[in-house]
């Protein structure tokens, strides 16, 4: 398409009127006109980079790096079906073989007559009730023959998808298990009051009493993180939440955001309250266009209430309001300064560090940058105190954990458990029977064989932003890496050199291990290629994009030994020969610009 459309061009003027001609909306933007057009024509980048004031090739950057944008017609029903791990388990690569041979297409093809594409996205954060498909963005889960059968004949039938029945599309919930958090009633209104009525930095004292830690994964201390940005100069502050569960295996927030929205947004209130912020941005993860109105009323009826816009819960000094962004499939935005920019309307590219967000973060102003989980508790220990949450955990994990647990269960769903409860007693929980091996915290987090249950879910033992995906002695450990490693290698920004060219490396490598064509060489070049991601890599996708591959190594070793072809012979590709190229262009010979050879043959 290289003229503009003229009812598409009145649908894309009247959405950049709706986001006020502000550039940071950008991929708010994108996201709406995708929903008009399925597309992104290569006028309609032109019109909007002209109304944006930015340049053509911003625009079509910015679009080119979210999965779920296209500026290429995808067919009227872009169907992209889970591939996560545990949506293999399920059986959904056969339910996308099905759908396959219903159109006669391949995958990522679009069908001639334009009707439909099939493809894959790597996880659609239902992991509790996969498989699972988005069609045209929207999720259904529980996927069976039959229901393939439905959606198809839905396709085939073009009724466009806002048409389609309601239950399709009902996704259900799978609370499991409650402890301080999940059980203890809090109303709106109820810890920002508390807030107010205590001040703002016994506030920020009753935080750091309660030793909450950043319940993402990286476990830094709340308090410190708000001191900092409290301090920091500028009258100008933000709180983001960050709602952008894209780890493979975690789906906690689906639950918190749906049951628990108006705790979560209390949690921003008291952040705000504390560090003198008087904006709020809600980052949703791109595959939950379901909790979009929710959410959306939730603030609506806390504005009537007093409880956001002008003098919060009548304190004439505090105006805050919240505003709602969705994400367009990009794993790597849930790291924090990805996300700044992709809410500033950019590729969600991590930034360079320091300055930190806390000082430098949403339009380089002071933000604090804090996930779902860890505003909710900060609601409660607003009203309840430190004290009261301190009172569970271990000396060094205050508090309880969240948890998505998937796979192997006879329970899937969400559990709430306190700090220093054992792997075990977390599987017998969930129903989970024969483990072989459970992956903690998703692919980015640890795998944990079946003799190291006995240890402990803490910071100073087993941390997890929250997945827990089991795996009996029936599943083959080689594919789950595989599956990991696969998963990496797409989710890569490309930024750095080392994790775009090492997660490609990666997921070569294991695919020719797994398909039985490997060798011992193979394995050595899992380990360098690992190292050198882990050390080198600019953000922290890389540096962990190998951990399930040296987990796996560590304790499954045997798993490799089994598939390879060869146990002496080597490739023909040499991962030191590939580099002399660069060794020449850039002048250098010395030992760092060598792959060195492992010290143990192990």
């Amino acid at each position: 398409m290289h003229s503009a459309d003229p009812d598409l061009a009145a649908a894309v003027a009247a959405i950049l009127t709706h986001h006020r001609h502000d550039a940071t909306r950008l991929v708010q933007i994108l996201r709406e006109v995708m929903q008009q057009r399925g597309y992104l024509p290569p006028a309609t980048l032109t019109q909007i980079a002209s109304a944006l004031h930015l340049s053509r090739a911003h625009v079509e950057g910015v679009a080119g790096f979210y999965a779920f944008f296209s500026c290429h017609s995808q067919g009227r029903f872009r169907v992209l079906f889970s591939d996560n791990i545990t949506d293999q388990m399920c059986g959904s690569h056969e339910l996308q073989r099905r759908m396959l041979d219903a159109f006669r297409i391949e995958l990522g093809e679009v069908s001639r007559d334009g009707l439909v594409s099939v493809g894959r996205t790597s996880c659609t954060g239902l992991c509790d009730q996969g498989p699972a498909l988005l069609v045209n963005g929207r999720a259904i889960a529980r996927l069976t023959p039959a229901r393939i059968g439905a959606l198809s004949a839905l396709i085939r039938g073009g009724q466009p998808v806002t048409e389609w029945p309601e239950n399709l599309f009902t996704i259900d919930s799978h609370i499991r298990r409650r402890d301080r958090l999940l059980s203890t009633p809090l109303l709106p209104g109820e810890g920002i009051r508390a807030a107010i009525s205590r001040g703002r930095d016994a506030t920020l004292a009753e935080i750091k009493r309660s030793d909450l830690r950043g319940r993402g994964g990286a476990g830094f201390a709340t308090a410190t993180k708000w001191d900092a940005c409290q301090k920091a100069p500028g009258p100008t502050r933000f709180v983001v939440c960050n709602a952008d569960e894209g780890e493979p295996g975690t789906f906690k927030d689906r639950e918190l955001l749906t049951h628990h929205a108006q705790q979560v947004i209390e949690g921003m209130s008291v952040a705000a309250f504390v560090i003198g912020a008087q904006r709020g941005l809600i980052y949703l993860r791109g595959e939950y266009p379901f909790l979009i109105e929710p959410l959306e009323a939730v603030l609506a009826a806390r504005r009537a209430q007093g409880l956001l816009g002008r003098a919060v819960a009548g304190a004439p000094d505090f105006d805050f309001d919240i505003e709602l962004h969705v994400g367009a499939g990009a794993y790597v935005c849930g790291e924090e300064s990805a996300l700044l920019e992709s809410l500033e309307g950019k590729r969600g590219i991590p930034r360079n560090r320091p300055p930190y967000p806390v000082t430098h973060g949403y339009q380089g102003k002071p933000t604090v940058v804090n996930n779902v989980e860890t505003l909710l508790a900060a609601a409660h220990i607003a009203k309840q105190g430190g004290a009261w949450f301190r009172s569970v955990g271990t000396s060094k994990s205050a508090g309880t954990k969240i948890l998505s647990i998937s796979g192997d269960v006879a329970h899937p769903g969400t559990y709430e458990f306190p700090f220093g409860v054992s792997m075990r007693h977390i599987l017998e929980e969930a129903g989970a029977r024969d483990v072989q091996a459970v992956q903690v915290g998703g692919p980015s987090g640890v795998l944990l064989a079946s003799h190291e249950l006995e240890r402990k879910l803490a910071f100073e033992d087993v941390p997890s932003a929250g997945a827990f995906m089991v795996f009996d002695r029936s599943r083959d450990i080689l594919s789950v890496v595989d599956n990991f490693t696969r998963f990496f290698a797409h989710e890569s920004c490309g930024f750095c050199t080392p994790c775009r060219v090492g997660t490609t490396l990666n997921q070569q490598i294991m695919g020719r291990v797994v398909s039985g064509h490997g060798s011992r060489r193979d394995v050595k070049d899992l380990i360098r290629v690992s190292r050198l991601l882990k050390t080198a890599s600019h953000c922290g996708l890389g540096t962990t994009a190998s951990n399930p591959i040296t987990d796996a190594l560590a304790k499954f070793r045997p798993s490799f030994d089994r598939r390879l072809a060869s146990m002496d012979v080597l490739p023909a590709f040499d991962l030191d020969e590939a580099l002399a190229p660069a060794r020449e262009v850039t002048a250098r010979d010395d030992a760092a610009a060598h792959f060195s050879e492992p010290e143990t043959t192990s």
